[in-house]
Formats: C-alpha cells, sequence, structure tokens
C-alpha cells in the first residue's frame, strides 16, 4: 500500500469514526431524561391527584430501569455488540413516555402501571447509553478518555437540553412536554442507530527492541505455542461485533479480544501467525506491512494480554498501571473491604443526590407559593424546567473537574482520586445547609447548582476509582454492581421525603393536595440528608486513610523483594 492510500484510508477511518462519536454523542443526549422528572413530576401529580409519595414511586421506577440493570445489560451489550441495544433503547424510550402523556390527558392512571412505564424509560436509556459509550471507547483506544467525555457529558446535559427545549416550545403545557420526551427520545436514539459503528484499526507502530527484527517479524500479529487456540475453539468471520477473537493468556484463561492500545505483537520463528478476519462491510487497510488490530463492538474496553516470551509487545502506557494488571470480580469483589466501602460512599452520595434531582420541583412550588400567593401554574413550571436546567449543567460541570482534577490528583499530587469524592460529600453538605436555611425562592439555584455540582464529581470520577482498584477487565461488570446501590438509598431518600411532604400537605375541595408551609414542607428531610452527607465523607476519609497505608505497605514490600 502507498503512503498516499494508506494516507486516505486514515483519513477515511477518522471521518467515519468522528461520525459514529457523534451519533454516540446524539445517543447520549436521549439517555438522561430521567433528571428532567422534576420538571414536569408536580403538574402530573396535581392532575392525577397523586401524593408526593406517589410521584416518589414513579420516579424512583425510572431510577430502578436505569442502575439496577447495569449487570444484564453490560453482558447484552459485550455479548450482541453495541448496535441492537440502541434500536431496543430507542423503543423503551418511545414507549415508555407515551403512556405519561396519555395519562395526564385523562386525568388517570394507575400508580403501578405508571411506575412500569418508568421503569421502561430507565432501562432503555440504560442500553442507548451503554452502547454509545463503549462504541466511542472502541473507537478511540488512544484517546478513550476524551472519546467518552462527550457522550458523558450529553448525558449529564440530557436535562438541561429537554427542559430549556420545553420551556422555550412547550411553556406551561405538560401535556405537549410528555409528548415531546417521548417522540424526542425515541427520534435522536433511532437516528443515531443508523450511524453508530465500531471501525477497525489500519495503522500500525513496528517494535525497535534489542536486535533488529525480520521484516516478517514485524509485519505479522503472532501468538506463541501457549497461546493456540485449543481442540473446539474457532473464530467465526461474521457480523461487526458478534464475535470477539478469543486469545489465552500466559496463565492458560482465555480473554475477549480487547480494545485498549493497539499491540503489534512480535513472535519467534517457532510462533503461529493469526490473521485477523477480514470484513467486507468495515474500511479496511489491506496490506502487507500492515496489522489490522481485530476490534469490535464486543470487544472488552482493554488491550490484548501478550503471552510471548519476555512479554515482547508494544501498548499505550494506560495498559501498563495497576488497573490492567489486576482483575478482582465476582466473589472476590465482593469479599473485597474496598468493594464496600465504595459501595456505602456510592450509595450515601448518589441517594442524597437523586432525592434533589427528583424533587426539586416540589421545593419550587412549596417556597414559591408560601412566598408569593399569585403565582400560577406557567410560572411555576417555568421555575421547575429552570432549576433542572441547573441541576443539569451543575453535573456536566462537575462530571469535567472531577475527571480532570483526578488525573492531576494522581499524576501530579501523587494522592487518591478518592479525594474527589470527599470534596462532592462537602458540596453535598453546603448544598444540604442551604436547603435547610433558604426561605428566598430566588436563591433556590444554590440547592439546585450544588447539588448537581456534587453528583457529577460523583458519577465523573467514580469509573476511574473501580477500574483503579479492581482492573479494568471486569469494569463493566464491576460498574454494574456498583450502581445497584443508588437503587437501595435512592428509594429511602426520596420515599422519606414524599412521606416529609405529605406530612404538611392538605387536600383541598377539587382534590388537588397543596403544602402552605413553605420551607417547612420538606426541611426534615434535608436534615437526614445532612447528616449522611457527613457519613459519606468519613467513609471516604477511611478509604483514603486505608489505600494510603495500602500503598506503602506494597511500596515496602517491593523495595524488599
Amino acid at each position: 500500500m502507498t503512503t498516499t492510500t494508506k494516507t486516505m484510508l486514515d483519513q477515511q477511518l477518522k471521518r467515519a469514526r468522528l461520525v459514529s462519536s457523534i451519533a454516540a454523542t446524539v445517543i447520549s443526549l436521549a439517555c438522561g431524561t430521567n433528571y428532567v422528572y422534576s420538571a414536569w413530576a408536580p403538574q402530573f401529580a396535581d392532575k392525577l391527584h397523586l401524593t408526593t409519595t406517589q410521584s416518589n414511586l414513579i420516579g424512583l421506577a425510572g431510577n430502578l430501569g436505569m442502575y439496577s440493570m447495569g449487570v444484564p445489560v453490560g453482558m447484552y451489550v459485550d455479548r450482541r455488540g453495541t448496535r441492537p441495544p440502541v434500536i431496543l433503547g430507542a423503543l423503551l424510550l418511545g414507549l415508555g413516555y407515551f403512556p405519561f402523556k396519555a395519562a395526564y390527558e385523562s386525568g388517570t392512571g394507575s400508580v403501578p402501571l405508571l411506575c412500569i412505564f418508568s421503569f421502561l424509560t430507565g432501562f432503555g436509556s440504560c442500553m442507548a447509553f451503554a452502547a454509545s459509550v463503549k462504541t466511542s471507547a472502541l473507537n478511540w483506544p488512544h484517546h478513550r478518555g476524551t472519546a467518552t467525555a462527550f457522550p458523558l457529558a450529553a448525558f449529564g446535559l440530557s436535562a438541561f437540553f429537554f427542559s430549556a427545549s420545553g420551556s422555550v416550545f412547550f411553556p406551561g403545557n405538560t401535556g405537549a412536554f410528555l409528548m415531546f420526551l417521548s417522540v424526542g427520545t425515541f427520534t435522536l436514539t433511532f437516528l443515531g442507530f443508523f450511524f453508530l459503528k465500531v471501525y477497525p484499526r489500519s495503522s500500525y507502530h513496528p517494535v525497535h527492541s534489542g536486535p533488529a527484527l525480520s521484516s516478517s517479524q514485524q509485519l505479522r500479529r503472532t501468538l506463541s505455542e501457549e497461546s493456540k487456540p485449543q481442540a473446539g475453539r474457532s473464530f467465526v468471520d461474521g457480523e461487526p461485533g458478534m464475535s470477539p477473537t478469543v486469545y489465552t493468556t500466559p496463565s492458560g484463561t482465555t480473554a475477549p479480544a480487547l480494545s485498549g492500545a493497539m499491540n503489534e505483537l512480535v513472535g519467534s520463528s517457532s510462533s503461529r501467525d493469526v490473521s485477523p478476519p477480514r470484513r467486507s462491510n468495515d474500511v479496511e487497510a489491506a496490506s502487507a506491512g500492515t496489522a489490522q488490530e481485530d476490534i469490535d463492538e464486543t470487544s472488552s474496553l482493554v488491550s490484548r494480554s501478550s503471552s510471548l516470551p519476555g512479554d515482547v509487545y508494544v501498548e499505550s502506557s494506560v495498559d501498563m498501571d495497576r488497573s490492567h494488571r489486576i482483575d478482582i470480580r465476582g466473589w472476590a469483589l465482593l469479599k473485597s473491604l474496598e468493594f464496600w466501602q465504595l459501595f456505602c460512599i456510592m450509595a450515601i452520595l448518589a441517594g442524597i443526590g437523586l432525592m434533589t434531582i427528583n424533587n426539586i420541583g416540589h421545593d419550587v412550588n412549596a417556597l414559591w407559593k408560601y412566598y408569593d400567593k399569585t403565582v400560577d401554574d406557567t410560572f411555576l413550571v417555568h421555575r421547575q424546567q429552570m432549576h433542572v436546567s441547573i441541576l443539569s449543567v451543575g453535573s456536566f460541570i462537575g462530571r469535567l473537574l472531577s475527571g480532570v482534577g483526578s488525573d492531576f490528583l494522581v499524576k501530579v499530587l501523587k494522592a487518591s482520586r478518592v479525594w474527589c469524592l470527599a470534596l462532592g460529600s462537602v458540596i453535598f453538605f453546603i448544598a444540604q445547609l442551604c436547603a435547610l436555611n433558604i426561605l428566598n425562592p430566588h436563591l433556590l439555584g444554590f440547592v439546585s447548582g450544588l447539588s448537581g455540582l456534587g453528583y457529577g464529581f460523583l458519577f465523573g470520577v467514580f469509573p476511574s476509582i473501580v477500574a483503579e482498584l479492581f482492573g479494568i477487565h471486569g469494569l463493566s461488570q464491576n460498574w454494574g454492581f456498583m450502581t445497584l446501590s443508588p437503587v437501595v438509598s435512592g428509594n429511602v431518600f426520596n420515599l422519606f421525603y414524599g412521606k416529609v411532604f405529605d406530612k404538611h400537605s392538605i387536600v383541598n375541595d377539587e382534590g388537588e393536595r397543596t403544602c402552605p408551609d413553605g420551607i417547612d414542607c420538606y426541611r426534615d428531610a434535608y436534615y437526614m440528608t445532612l447528616g449522611a452527607c457527613a457519613i459519606g465523607l468519613c467513609v471516604s476519609l477511611w478509604t483514603i486513610r486505608r489505600q494510603h497505608h495500602q500503598r506503602l505497605k506494597e511500596a515496602k514490600r517491593t523495595a524488599e523483594d
């Protein structure tokens, strides 16, 4: 292949990957709509004469679909590729939101059924979002952090996008806004499906280690005798992403084809050449001097293991860190104290954030109706959407700051990433203090803004912490287990908020529930979350201290060896 041809092919692949990344970002924009619930929940509850507790149950069902399905969705994406989950997610989102529009227009609806439909919206979001993030990571293995930052940021800005659009195009019209959610989420995800695709890599880096290598050694991907396919194992050439290549590690265990940095394996003359399958429907680089890495949609987000004598291979510096040298999952994960420390932190802080995310609309209604008796529903809807937007932007900023900040902590200060969780606890603590003391609804933005910022800090750094402590090989599975914690804590905090709010509410002659007590409508709930923040901070500091002692012990053992 000539240099000009190779350059043109590289440019075509780059453009194709950019289009796929844009599609992943657009899909992610439709996947964070569970966080826009507060923008329409109060009006929906008033129209159907629901209590605050019943309203929170519906919102919690959406969170349940989003968080509890992480493990099975991750397994499905790994098995079937990234495209089928996107189309399924689009259908679930559209079918999930439409019944809410119908129930609002009719003024009646079964709470259990509404919870099921809310669960479907969360389930659909989980499927499409997992597929979009994985596709971005697979397409850009050398720039994975940047590539995945865009869909992650779009997910955080989803609530802002839909609430801002609703306030502009459907001001005060909750029914039209619900229809917009149904059509908008389906359309964005469905259109993104046609452009979301994993593309193979076409470039290579020759290895220069020790004596000069022969051309045949530089141009081949090889496996040692130790890693030859065993009897019965086959490499099937099928649709992209449907049949991962399997390699055997030096210990004899198998690992799926991985999508980390390119590993051009250099073998001896006794090694057996393995040619990657060619796919006619992918953009290919066909050359005698190019070793194409077979990356597909079922590849894990890590790099291939080498089984060559001396581990002579090329890899990115990210593959040399601790996350690529350990693999803790399953029962070993559940036996780990670090897992339970992080599980508690996630449960506490995510539960606190979800309580405000799901109920900021009720906070707005309670404070404004107490502060100004003349406000109407249109004004209140606008204010609810404004605070949902503030939450969303705060989450977006928190995700960016914690991602960059955690890298700074590790690389420059040689400190633990868990300090970002400690800072998130402090931010949540300040947010709860604001919620307990702000009487003027014009200042309620401090509550929504700080809550979004703390929530973003939590989710922006947590996956990196999980990968660092337990290994990147089982990240999808381990992260799925970790996200089960908000299911528990979110229920506790949100149901307690509902009980507190209902305790202060009264029912008028028309059957509508209102709370005339202002800040007292929800103050007791924030006292509980204030105490939870203190516990979360203590657990974070305990985790940091334990990690520090463990690293000192590891350094001592290394020095002795």
